[in-house]
């Protein structure tokens, strides 16, 4: 449609110009990560770096290998995690992904250009028709605060999904920190049960040889040295496996490059007590927060779709036509365009719409009522992992040395033959090994409680298969 442009007009394209302009969003210096950085020191007590490029690269080796020269302890592994771990890094790139659609949010259309040139020969000269037209989207204009807001909310949910993923790695590496030192520890447990069994069954080969044992007790003694070598080699592979897996966490290349100290830490006099545990996570958790934006989000695009529902693009812009010879000057004016709902009206769109935000409204409910479940399900296994080690220590272990000392007494004075004094001592470091298993279940369960408090713990939260000799779950 091609009328000629009034003065009115004119300066209307001007404005539309400048609008467009100023409306042009821009990049943050951070990217956002400042939310990942206030979220590292309030809930982790580290530091976290975003590596963009070779030189904050060659930081975070530096400040890593300043960590690997000494031995590992907890807060010092996490922190390696937190700087050398690759997939943590890329996660870090989903918030330059997510900010480059803010900012293209931000910005309005290019504008279009048409031309129509066409010509005809005619007695004395050529005729021509040209059409000439510079169109902008104004439906844009009016629908950008929208879509601004939606990808604002996007972005802001990128954010603590981003922070989501650093206290996830941050509480793996924890649990791997301590089952790896508890498999060692298991190992140099596991191999005094097998000096002792070697040591029962030599002494019983030569005792039968002699004739002072029969045969039975020679092939009791033998199958506890055999049960003893293959427990041993199933805690070597529970160590290999335990240190590997520490290793991808902190996304070193080489599983020497890094020390563990020799023992667990001790467990903690008391359990922490947490009376508004529920709350707590509520009020905390990064996953409800992100959901919580996703849903706000859902319900500004159902306010984008139903203000597009009939309408989605109207152009305006100048336009200039020539009909006849070249001489002839152009007529001006402007071009209109839009679509015509016709055969689409838009239902479908906005039903979609609805049903996609109803189907996240339903989602975060469901997600509020697990996570006060599956905090209280971290805590109750946290208070549990706690009692249980307290028994091992307090009661089981030395309640075993007890009896180990006073069949010392009976042996030196001859009232108990010397299997009898191997046996027992097998089992007291057998009750010293299940402390180690047991303490190692407490710094786990504490992880898991930390995690549940921040976020949604790992899958296997609360489920604690203990490994005992043998290496059969729950033996």
């Amino acid at each position: 449609m091609i009328v000629n442009l009034s003065r009115r007009l004119r300066p209307g394209i001007l404005i539309l110009a400048t609008a467009t302009l100023a409306g042009c969003a821009t990049f943050s210096e951070d990217g956002g990560f400042h939310t990942i950085d206030r979220t590292a020191s309030e809930r982790l007590g580290k530091e976290v770096r975003w590596a963009r490029s070779e030189d904050e690269r060659h930081i975070l080796r530096s400040r890593v290998a300043e960590l690997l020269a000494q031995p590992l302890d907890v807060e010092a592994a996490v922190q390696v995690a937190l700087f050398n771990n690759r997939g943590l890094q890329a996660s870090f790139f989903e918030l330059g992904i997510s900010e480059a659609d803010l900012v293209q949010a931000g910005r309005f259309p290019n504008p279009h250009f048409s031309m129509l040139r066409a010509s005809k020969a005619e007695p004395g000269g050529r005729e021509y028709k040209i059409e000439q037209a510079l169109t902008f989207n104004i439906f844009a204009l009016v629908t950008m605060p929208l879509a601004v807001e939606v990808e604002k909310r996007n972005f802001e949910q990128t954010q603590r999904l981003a922070a989501m993923e650093m206290v996830r790695l941050a509480t793996e590496t924890r649990k791997a920190y301590f089952t790896a030192i508890a498999a060692e520890e298991s190992v140099r447990y596991q191999q005094k049960v097998k000096d002792a069994a070697d040591a029962g069954a030599e002494l019983a080969r030569r005792m039968a040889g002699v004739g002072n044992i029969n045969k039975l007790q020679q092939a009791r003694e033998q199958g506890f040295y055999a049960e003893a070598a293959l427990n041993l080699a199933r805690a070597e592979q529970r160590r290999i496996v335990t240190r590997e897996r520490l290793t991808r966490l902190l996304g070193l290349q080489d599983v020497d490059a890094f020390r563990l100290p020799e023992r667990l830490p001790d467990l903690p006099k008391a359990a922490e007590e947490l009376p508004a545990i529920e709350q707590t996570a509520l009020d905390q958790r990064l996953d409800l927060q992100a959901i919580r934006i996703e849903t706000e989000a859902l319900a500004r695009n159902l306010g984008l779709n139903r203000a597009t529902r009939l309408v989605n693009v109207i152009e305006f812009g100048p336009a200039r036509v020539l009909e006849g010879t070249k001489d002839s000057g152009y007529k001006k004016g402007y071009e209109i365009s839009f679509e015509l709902p016709l055969f689409d009206w838009g239902g479908a769109k906005v039903a979609k719409a609805e049903s996609i935000y109803l189907q996240a409204v339903e989602r975060a409910a469901e997600a509020v009522t697990n996570a006060r479940s599956e905090v209280r399900d971290a805590y109750h296994a946290y208070r549990t992992a706690h009692d249980v080690a307290r028994h091992y220590r307090d009661e089981i272990v030395p309640l075993n040395k007890r009896i180990a000392d006073e069949n010392l007494l009976r042996y030196n004075g001859m009232l108990i033959g010397v299997f009898d004094l191997l046996a027992d001592a097998r089992s007291q470091i057998a009750s010293v090994n299940s402390y180690i298993e047991a303490l190692r279940d407490f710094w786990i369960a504490q992880s898991d409680l930390q995690m549940a408090l921040i976020g949604k713990p790992s899958p296997a939260a609360g489920v604690r298969a203990s490994v005992a000799e043998t290496g059969r779950p729950g033996h």
